[in-house]
């Protein structure tokens, strides 16, 4: 099955070139292209592609803020952002936003593809040693956003083997990580995976990995 992308970013050379690369995979089509983030909602709507590529700063609608209206109109199209650098705040917010990962701008045309296709299958914790890098780096400080009261609710219906999946997970463990870690079969994890995303009414592995560090399930460090 084809991927179908659509990539925004208000620079050309940066489209042309993400297009170019994309374009040349098998299995990969870009679909379409947004200057700014209104269009890129706008173009989601109208192609309703598998993945976006997304930039954060961008003209008349942020990056944080597309990603903010695309996932709410619970579409399929997941989103990886663009980024220049890997500790740069607005990725965070574009995490908690609900975008599924994020890739570098300098990426090779390899890792841009293979991104794509990660995020595309679901497997949204892309780069677990950087996300977590990431998150663990804003999630020291004072002002990083605590649960809500319905998010604890939530969070009390896990149970005691699904709170400690949470915890992998959010360490950047793999379902098989994880299930070498726990002794039990990777089917067994992904169970557990699907069942914690649906107590929590949580998107993908990401989400589920900033909620855990929000819960303070994991320590900075």
């Amino acid at each position: 099955m084809t991927i179908r992308v659509l990539i925004a970013d208000d620079q050309m050379m940066v489209r042309e070139g993400f297009s170019v690369l994309l374009n040349a995979m098998p299995d990969i089509e870009v679909v379409g292209e947004a200057v700014n983030g209104r269009q890129a909602v706008e173009r989601v709507r109208e192609l309703a592609p598998d993945v976006v590529l997304m930039d954060i700063r961008m003209p008349e609608l942020n990056g944080i803020e597309a990603t903010r209206e695309i996932v709410a109109a619970d579409g399929a199209a997941k989103v990886l952002v663009l980024t220049t650098f890997d500790l740069d705040e607005y990725v965070y917010q574009a995490l908690r936003a609900g975008a599924s990962g994020f890739l570098l701008k300098d990426a090779s045309a390899r890792q841009l593809a293979d991104g794509v296709r990660v995020v595309a299958a679901g497997e949204a914790l892309l780069a677990p040693s950087v996300t977590r890098r990431l998150i663990t780096e804003f999630s020291k400080l004072s002002d990083t956003p605590r649960l809500s009261p319905t998010a604890l609710a939530a969070y009390g219906d896990l149970t005691e083997r699904e709170t400690e999946v949470l915890v992998l997970i959010a360490q950047g463990l793999s379902n098989l990580e994880i299930a070498g870690r726990l002794v039990v079969a990777e089917s067994t994890v992904k169970t557990h995976v699907s069942r914690i995303l649906v107590k929590l009414g949580l998107r993908d592995r990401t989400q589920a990995a900033v909620f855990a560090y929000e819960a303070r399930l994991v320590t900075p460090g």
